[in-house]
């Protein structure tokens, strides 16, 4: 069995008078230590298949299951990263990267120490003793990828995390955190508007169509892409004949 399985996944959310279909019909396996990235038009349900496959949200219909056991709730097995870093301002980055380890009652001497091996591995070793609103936007993301890897999940999640940032500071955060995630053979979905982004980080890039979303196409990279980091990959002689084929999907979804 796949690492995560979702079969036939449906979601409704119902109001008093009204219903809305977010997703319809999801199918896909993710297997352990690949990389997958979610992309469709705005509005066709990926952060909600995030939330699904979380356990924040239960599905209408269908199973999630990580690792065999199906998800009915959120797991320390799964780490959120979002577009926003959401770091508390009055902690400092110290207590903000062991705030997960605190909250599970997984704070030990070696957990923190682990926790700062991971801030030193990022660059911002010397930054413990400081506050988020003295650090840039990328540093701040930096900081909350180490929250995230700090509690050791298996499952990592990835909500546009590079959305926010200037297009340089993008592309180097995006070749650091994929080294790192392949560095500690971590399994990751990305949701993203960015088509380049999908192809320069992703084992496979599945594409979801109009709301109800559903799966479109699922691409998968070739190897002599997908063993590169992002900005190598963006520059590969076959990169831009990848990214014209799933532009092409997806415009074809927009007629």
């Amino acid at each position: 069995m796949a690492f995560l399985q979702l079969d036939k996944v449906d979601k409704t959310f119902f109001s008093k008078d009204t219903f809305s279909e977010a997703i319809k019909d999801i199918s896909f396996s993710v297997e352990e230590g690949e990389f997958v990235s979610l992309i469709g038009p705005s509005g066709c349900g990926k952060t909600t298949l995030l939330s699904l496959i979380s356990g924040l949200i239960l599905p209408t219909r269908g199973s999630v299951q990580l690792d065999g056991k199906e998800i009915k709730k959120p797991t320390p097995e799964t780490g959120y990263m979002l577009q926003q870093d959401y770091l508390f301002p009055w902690m400092t980055i110290e207590d903000n990267i062991t705030l997960g380890l605190k909250t599970m009652g997984k704070l030990t001497k070696d957990s923190k120490e682990h926790a700062l091996y991971l801030l030193e591995e990022m660059g911002l070793g010397d930054k413990l003793k400081e506050y988020p609103t003295q650090l840039s936007g990328g540093m701040r993301q930096r900081v909350a990828l180490v929250r995230m890897l700090s509690t050791d999940p298996k499952l990592l999640l990835l909500d546009e995390p590079f959305s926010a940032l200037d297009f340089q500071t993008k592309l180097k955060l995006e070749d650091l955190v994929f080294s790192t995630i392949k560095e500690h053979q971590k399994t990751a979905i990305l949701v993203t508007h960015d088509i380049g982004e999908a192809i320069a980080m992703s084992d496979r890039v599945v594409l979801l169509g109009h709301s109800p979303g559903e799966v479109q196409r699922i691409f998968n990279i070739p190897e002599d892409i997908r063993s590169k980091l992002p900005f190598e990959t963006r520059n590969h002689p076959t990169y831009n004949e990848r990214f014209q084929e799933v532009w092409k999907e997806l415009e074809s979804l927009e007629k």
